[in-house]
């Protein structure tokens, strides 16, 4: 073999004495680098990875103002990122300039960096992207009369097409900013060719999109790759912080989140957040921080947060955290990094030391024990057949247990019970109370099922603007949760017909449920649905709408007698008053609702809107009195919601009195039994079945209409104490 040829002229590696003489040439003159080697040179800073160039993005947009963010992607960010917003738009004045480099609208002088309260302000991000990938813009101000279209290269607007002119060329758009990023590090492909997977990027995409998703109040965050129609990632913009949190990262995390704040007016901090409890771990800790609204790591609050955890958490586990860290501006420094993900602060030590103990008090006092799950035999389980027989063979034995093995575990907290032949909660009653119970659950046989008749009508297609406008109302208050809740129970039973409440379960958990709003607004809901289209309930004979009226107009009187002379009415004015105006609307009550009066002022039918449900009739001559003055007649959409709110109350179970005690049981009325008895077979089998079937939760029903009373995983943690 050959000796390899090595060039001796320039060592390297070889130590050398200080005698040995190596040529030594002129020193190099130093010139400036050319403008261009210098932008991309600060480029590479700033832009490191298509999710650095979404993240400058996504805050331009909502300093902009932004309610609506679409972010659309298309391999990893490599060959096409875009962002479209709904803000304030970029006046066409200032498009000429919008890529140089330090060109902001957001600093003024250096002493403005003292006060930054916004995201983004040295003016970098476009300039920065311009030179690495082709950029264009379109844009549209409130004041302009239509959206303008530029492209970029290296800081400068150049045409769309060679020989054109590089001037915005007005186009059509809506009100805001796109922005489209295409062939990110074209010019500088070693970078380009450092990405080796489009799905490594997109995933890191969409993180950034999931942490100002939860962060950004009032925004709308979407994202999806290009080409497909679905979106990987959407919330709404009303949405709690929670819910975010839940459709991001998953109900397991959600479910489990604990609410925190920590302040302190000497260090000049607000600080507020979520953090997982200590039935919640992963083998790495999530931190979602923000300092003072922008997106940032620090790794002395991450490990603080971890060694907090340590004794909550077993070995190995660690938490979920969302934090938000408001500091006086001025004790900050956020131009300390090109990306600004670091930022300085002045006592970060004792800062964080004060939120680690606010959220080491949290966890302590939310999770006084810890949850172990364990398995055992529930009553009504069949035992597997291969330890029940010893009469089958081997081969049978074996393949029933290995179908067995392939089953979850039923952990205990996590059961439902909903098999009936289990013994019953009025078991554990005493016997008076047990006997009662169970009397009540029995149908009166006084009783009578109504009678139906089917019509041929044909249904009739609401095409009215203001009923789809309250549709959409209702829809839009919607409240996921508590509407899984409704569409999934399981009826426990009437808690006090006095306060109209029952008992549901949802899942492990135990609500007290105010079934006398859940029906106010099933029933507003059905009037919106079967709008024109109700059935009706036929009198024979027809009802006087006069006398009606004047038992709730003397009724009235009578509860509520007037203070002064002001508010003293004539009960003959009045009722003469709601008869005159109910007959001169008896066209429009009919057509739209099914409510029939005669010229002469008699009451014919009333609409249907639950077919075996009828309500209580007694209630009807408030419902008609409450009609006349109650309901706006002047606006169309009003008069619709107003009216409809009256016929839900109409329909909702009236309030009983209290049950009494076992001594007063043979004084009650055999009247007020029979409604009882009513009240509780409807609710049981006819009103809650329908809630599952259709009821749209709203968020008004959340305040104070449904309270969580128990939960299983709850009790078990209480019992493991006892």
């Amino acid at each position: 073999m050959e000796p390899m040829d090595v060039d001796q002229s320039s060592p390297r590696g070889v130590k050398r004495k200080a005698d040995d003489a190596l040529e030594v040439s002129a020193p190099r003159r130093i010139r400036a680098l050319d403008p261009d080697v210098v932008n991309k040179i600060a480029a590479g800073e700033i832009i490191v990875a298509p999710v650095h160039a979404l993240k400058e993005l996504i805050e331009n947009a909502v300093d902009a103002g932004s309610t609506n963010l679409e972010v659309l992607v298309k391999e990893g960010g490599l060959k096409l990122l875009q962002i479209t917003d709904n803000g304030h738009g970029i006046a066409k004045e200032d498009l000429s300039i919008l890529c140089e480099r330090f060109t902001t609208s957001k600093l003024k002088s250096f002493e403005d960096l003292t006060f930054i309260g916004t995201y983004g302000f040295r003016g970098e991000a476009l300039a920065s992207i311009s030179h690495i990938a082709h950029l264009q813009v379109t844009t549209k101000t409130k004041e302009s009369n239509c959206a303008w279209r530029a492209y970029y290269d290296s800081g400068k607007l150049i045409p769309a097409k060679p020989g054109q002119a590089a001037e915005p060329k007005p186009t059509a758009g809506r009100q805001g900013t796109q922005i489209t990023v295409e062939d990110l590090f074209y010019n500088v492909p070693t970078r380009r060719r450092a990405f080796r997977s489009a799905s490594d990027e997109y995933n890191k995409i969409l993180e950034c999109v999931g942490r100002y998703a939860i962060h950004c109040d009032g925004v709308a965050f979407s994202c999806k790759k290009h080409g497909e129609s679905g979106t990987t990632i959407s919330t709404q913009s009303n949405a709690s912080t929670i819910d975010k949190i839940r459709q991001i990262h998953g109900s397991s995390v959600a479910n489990e989140l604990v609410e925190f704040t920590s302040s302190d007016e000497q260090y000049g901090y607000r600080a507020s957040g979520l953090t997982t409890n200590a039935n919640y771990h992963v083998k790495k800790t999530s931190l979602l921080l923000f300092i003072n609204h922008r997106s940032v790591d620090s790794s002395n609050i991450r490990k603080a947060i971890e060694q907090t955890y340590s004794t909550f958490l077993p070995k190995g586990g660690h938490p979920f955290t969302y934090l938000s860290l408001d500091i006086d501006p001025q004790r900050v420094d956020v131009n300390v990094h090109p990306t600004k993900r670091e930022v300085n602060f002045l006592n970060e030590d004792e800062i964080i030391e004060k939120i680690c103990s606010d959220i080491r008090v949290k966890l302590a006092s939310v999770d006084v024990s810890r949850t172990f799950m364990t398995q055992t035999l529930l009553p009504g389980v069949r035992i597997p057949l291969a330890t029940a027989s010893s009469d089958v063979d081997d081969s049978s034995s074996n393949t029933t247990v290995a179908a067995s093995t392939q089953k979850p575990k039923p952990y205990e907290n996590n059961l439902v019970r909903t098999d009936a032949k289990v013994r019953k909660i009025t078991s554990m009653l005493p016997p008076s109370m047990a006997r009662s119970a169970t009397e009540a659950s029995i149908p009166s046989g006084s009783v009578g099922e109504p009678e139906y008749e089917v019509s041929d009508r044909e249904p009739v297609t609401c095409r009215l603007m203001t009923i789809k406008e309250l549709r959409t109302e209702v829809r839009d208050s919607m409240h996921n949760e508590l509407t899984e809740i409704f569409a999934s129970h399981t009826f426990v039973g009437i808690v006090d017909t006095r306060r109209r409440l029952a008992a549901i379960q949802g899942g492990v958990k135990l609500f007290l449920v105010d079934y006398g709003m859940a029906c106010s607004e099933y029933f507003y809901q059905v009037g919106l649905t079967d709008f024109g289209n109700f059935g009706i309930i036929q009198f024979d004979p027809p009802l006087p709408l006069r006398d009606l009226l004047t038992i709730a107009a003397t009724k009235e009187k009578e509860l509520h007698p007037p203070e002064n002379e002001e508010d003293d009415f004539d009960i003959t004015e009045a009722v003469d008053l709601i008869t005159n105006q109910l007959i001169s609307r008896r066209d429009m009550l009919l057509e739209y609702f099914s409510l029939t009066i005669s010229p002469t002022g008699d009451l014919s039918t009333l609409p249907l809107l639950l077919k075996g449900y009828m309500p209580s009739l007694a209630k009807l001559p408030r419902f008609l009195l409450r009609v006349g003055p109650h309901v706006n007649w002047t606006s169309e959409k009003e008069c619709f919601e107003t009216f409809l709110r009256e016929l839900a109350d109409f329909y909702t179970p009236e309030s009983l009195p209290p049950e009494p005690g076992p001594e007063d049981v043979e004084n009650i009325p055999e009247s007020l039994k029979e409604r009882r008895r009513e009240v509780v077979k409807v609710l049981e089998d006819i009103l809650f079945p329908a809630f599952r079937a259709r009821l749209i939760a709203t968020s008004k029903l959340m305040k104070g209409s449904v309270v969580e009373i128990a939960n299983l995983k709850g009790l078990y943690r209480v019992f493991e104490r006892c």
